[in-house]
């Protein structure tokens, strides 16, 4: 695929920005095992591999090729041996020794080995994620070499042999997931949230497709959080990586599908609007927490101080370890916890007010916050108690509580809107793949780019 673009001074000449997307990639190519690909939940602490951690490194490898982090060759190599690791994993309904069953994966698994780590579910939105890494390199390694073939046909084995029918253990929705000792999880996927991804994958699969009713059932609870928040009207999901996950892989600029057309602007425009929320809610600070404004803002699932409740304001707040942070939503959940990636992820839907807090998180909490892999996961200026034990990170004087990890979801949706606001890349090279056209247009999406015709695909 021959990719020319001119350079862009705005997108492409900020020093900030690609400071920190290479930061960013070196996190996933510095830490993942080299032997097999995995890359860990969390680091520098200790880990187990996230399943969703490994979509995103992929990913990142796609983005080092392009931007020159590293040679093609390197990212081809690294790929090549992550989806060869992913290929061979054991699958099957044993409690041990399985990294996977049905074609699905298990949300963590060891970092050495790949099996099931503790009691971990098979997940069904965690191996959604990770094949949308697996289907991008499908689709940008696409040179008539032998390595560049076989990463093609891994990942057509890899994505082809997930058993949606089978996670649909209440037809016509998916389930969460399943684990061997209990069988399937109490819970289904229904919108809105981080599952679109999953259900377009689903939807578009080879082999085992779920039929557009899922789509249609999908959306059916889209009118309990549909409303005015913070001053916007969207769909809303509280932790904002709900609004970024899914428009990694798929640029949902122009397509619309049936709940689009009702109210007339696309899933696109709908992140658009939570951002703007999201940063209305931090202007507003009605809890009235320390550092939260118009440039510092961005609540989502992140680590967290402590769990504890504690006088803050002459009041009695209670403060959280990792948790799904949310507001400019039905649910608010706010502890005075920040997460750049809320907003630093937002920057392909609203650079204005994306950028703007780049550079707010990095002159106000420097290199506590911003260090060898670009922003550290969370902040928390409000908690400044010295005489509680931490779960994670440490109390810095004058800053308040900071993470002491970074988080490979986290990170992965910095690297990856980075360069979709700068390029599009991920966006140009997934509408070129047939699974994610399959997928969109059985669920009802038109418009836009998907009604031009489909390139040409290389053979594998």
């Amino acid at each position: 695929m021959e990719r020319s673009r001119v350079f862009d001074p705005e997108r492409d000449g900020d020093p900030v920005i690609n400071n920190l997307q290479r930061r960013t990639f070196r996190f996933f190519w510095d830490t993942t095992n080299k032997q097999n690909g995995l890359a860990p939940d969390r680091f520098p602490s200790p880990s187990f591999a996230s399943t969703a951690a490994v979509g995103f490194a992929l990913t990142a490898y796609v983005i080092g090729a392009e931007r020159g982090f590293v040679s093609r060759s390197q990212a081809r190599l690294r790929t090549l041996r992550t989806l060869r690791f992913l290929e061979s994993m054991p699958q099957g309904p044993d409690e041990t020794g399985m990294g996977g069953y049905k074609g699905f994966f298990y949300h963590f698994v060891h970092m050495h080995n790949g099996q099931r780590f503790g009691t971990s579910e098979l997940s069904t939105v965690d191996t959604a994620l990770l094949l949308g890494g697996v289907l991008l390199s499908q689709s940008y390694f696409d040179q008539d070499s032998r390595s560049e073939r076989e990463i093609r046909e891994l990942a057509e084995k890899i994505y082809s042999r997930v058993d949606w029918q089978w996670a649909q253990n209440r037809p016509p929705i998916l389930s969460h997931g399943w684990r061997p000792e209990s069988g399937f999880l109490r819970f289904d996927w229904r919108g809105y949230n981080e599952g679109m991804l999953m259900y377009i994958l689903a939807l578009g699969s080879p082999t085992h497709p779920i039929e557009p009713e899922a789509w249609t059932e999908w959306m059916r609870t889209y009118k309990d959080t549909y409303g005015k928040f913070s001053g916007q009207e969207f769909l809303s999901f509280g932790p904002h990586f709900g609004h970024q996950y899914s428009h990694v892989w798929i640029d949902f600029r122009g397509i619309m599908d049936a709940w689009n057309r009702e109210k007339g602007y696309d899933y696109f425009e709908n992140s658009r609007r939570a951002s703007y929320a999201q940063r209305e809610y931090a202007r507003q600070n009605p809890m009235r927490w320390r550092g939260y404004d118009s440039e510092i803002w961005g609540l989502t699932a992140c680590d967290g101080p402590a769990d504890t409740v504690q006088i803050y304001n002459n009041e009695e707040r209670g403060f959280f370890t990792y948790a799904a942070r949310s507001t400019a939503s039905i649910h608010i959940l706010d502890d005075g916890t920040i997460a750049p990636t809320a907003s630093v992820a937002s920057i392909a839907f609203a650079p204005e007010i994306a950028i703007p807090a780049i550079r707010a998180f990095r002159a106000r909490f420097g290199e506590h916050l911003y260090q060898k892999y670009g922003f550290l996961d969370s902040v928390n200026p409000s908690f400044t108690f010295t005489d509680v034990p931490l779960r994670h990170g440490r109390i810095v004087e004058g800053i308040g509580w900071i993470a002491d990890d970074y988080l490979g979801i986290d990170q992965g949706p910095i690297v990856a809107m980075i360069e979709n606001y700068r390029s599009g890349l991920i966006w140009s090279v997934m509408q070129n793949n047939p699974h994610i056209r399959r997928g969109l247009q059985r669920a009802g999406f038109t418009g836009g780019w998907l009604d031009k015709p489909a390139p040409s695909q290389p053979s594998s």
